[in-house]
């Protein structure tokens, strides 16, 4: 009986240890994440991530608590466009290429849809935020 227990205890599994990424302090939402927010915590918690150079730089989404786990939907690149920002209009089809102001109605990083408004005709339009901050709308 002790042999047979003793070989049901080697063939058991064993959870293996991981270090997940845990803040070292309470980072609001919107906040950028420095290195110095992060620390390493030994332990396996599924869809946390583990290292830390994939969220140094970007922002978070939702306040992050010290010593719980970080995952990829609470954090996304840093916005560079807030709302009611004055942002740059922009529609190019080659040959024409037009600018106007327009006035952001919602908040993005580069690449992100917004809503803005068109000063000029006041009109509401949907454009593709650029990594310079301009919205291409088409």
């Amino acid at each position: 009986m002790r042999r047979l227990l003793f070989t049901l205890m080697l063939m058991a599994p064993i959870a293996a240890q991981a270090d997940i990424v845990v803040s070292t302090r309470t980072i609001r939402a919107k906040e950028v994440i420095s290195a110095a927010d992060l620390e390493l915590k030994p332990t396996d918690i599924a869809d946390a991530i583990s290292d830390p150079d994939r969220l140094i730089g970007q922002e978070a989404r939702v306040a992050l608590y010290p010593g719980r786990p970080i995952r990829d939907s609470d954090v996304r690149p840093p916005a560079i466009v807030d709302r009611n920002d004055l942002v740059v209009l922009v529609f190019s089809s080659q040959p024409l290429s037009i600018t106007t102001e327009g006035r952001a109605l919602g908040r993005g990083a580069a690449g992100d849809r917004i809503r803005v408004m068109n000063l000029s005709s006041r009109t509401t339009v949907t454009g593709r935020i650029r990594p310079d901050g301009q919205i291409e709308v088409k």
